[in-house]
């Protein structure tokens, strides 16, 4: 009796040892993802100079981004970066929209070839195409633009995938039914697949947003003035080392740049995780 009685308290213990162990690697791992960004506040607000020497008794001070707000024209590279997510998720949006929507619910010759090149495009690092995409924007005259900058990443093979993904999981019968009423395709696509396909957009639009206001390389190659320059390319041109290395100051800028990403994400994190629950690919 004394062993049953082990052995049934035991298999009682083990789901809760289990959860307990789920709960401290996620602890472990969101310590480890968050603590550059911890380190990054806390050196913000210390005195220029001191902040690699870990001194917790130094006052907390925001001189750092009263001296970066004034060092840079931050407000101009802020709405750059903002006009130049807006315009990629736009032409995002209305390119992968169409693209999707044939591949999911029309049938032509070649469309399943068609869409093994487009997802070839999703192998392909965006780095290894900078030189042909800088002649060909060059060739434009979109050279140092908005659009120069967004023009290679609005045909996303991403977007097409997930939102031909989306239009394939809505029953056929409301497209029927959406047709007798005399909708015409584009009708179709906007009353029918559009609304039904919400969650995808919104997780779609996150992503898009969070890659393209990060983005570095490619604006970097494409922008000369600081007309044109987003906020990646800003902070990296004002924390060069050729101005000097002071972690305090280059935190502050950092902080400064990644702010508006992070308080999006706090206000809309429910729907940010909602939106990816329900995008599944099915």
């Amino acid at each position: 009796m004394k062993t049953d009685t082990i052995t049934a308290n035991t298999t009682l213990k083990l789901p809760d040892l289990d959860k307990v162990l789920d709960a401290l690697g996620a602890w472990v791992l969101a310590i480890v993802w968050i603590s550059p960004l911890l380190f990054a506040a806390w050196a913000a607000l210390q005195p220029s100079g001191t902040a690699l020497g870990l001194d917790f008794s130094n006052p907390l001070t925001f001189e750092n981004f009263v001296y970066v707000w004034g060092a840079v024209p931050w407000g101009g590279y802020f709405t750059n970066t903002v006009v130049l997510v807006t315009l990629i998720l736009a032409g995002q949006l209305v390119l992968c929209t169409l693209a999707g929507f044939a591949f999911a619910r029309f049938e032509f010759k070649g469309r399943d070839t068609v869409f093994i090149l487009v997802l070839l495009q999703l192998f392909i690092l965006p780095e290894v195409l900078i030189v042909e995409n800088y002649a060909i924007v060059s060739k434009l005259g979109l050279f140092d633009t908005a659009l120069g900058i967004g023009l290679p990443y609005m045909a996303s093979a991403f977007g097409i995938f997930l939102l031909r993904q989306a239009f394939k999981s809505v029953p056929i019968e409301l497209e029927e039914a959406a047709r007798i009423e005399g909708c015409s395709w584009m009708g179709v696509l906007w009353k029918v697949y559009v609304p039904a396909a919400k969650p995808v957009y919104l997780a779609y639009a996150l992503v898009s947003i969070a890659t393209h206001w990060n983005n570095f390389l490619w604006p970097l190659i494409v922008t000369n003035s600081p007309e044109t320059r987003p906020l990646t390319v800003g902070l990296s041109l004002f924390g060069a080392p050729e101005t000097g290395v002071d972690i305090s100051v280059i935190s502050a800028a950092t902080i400064m740049t990644i702010a508006p990403l992070l308080m999006a994400f706090l206000i809309f994190q429910r729907q940010f995780i909602q939106a990816f629950l329900r995008a599944g690919i099915r």
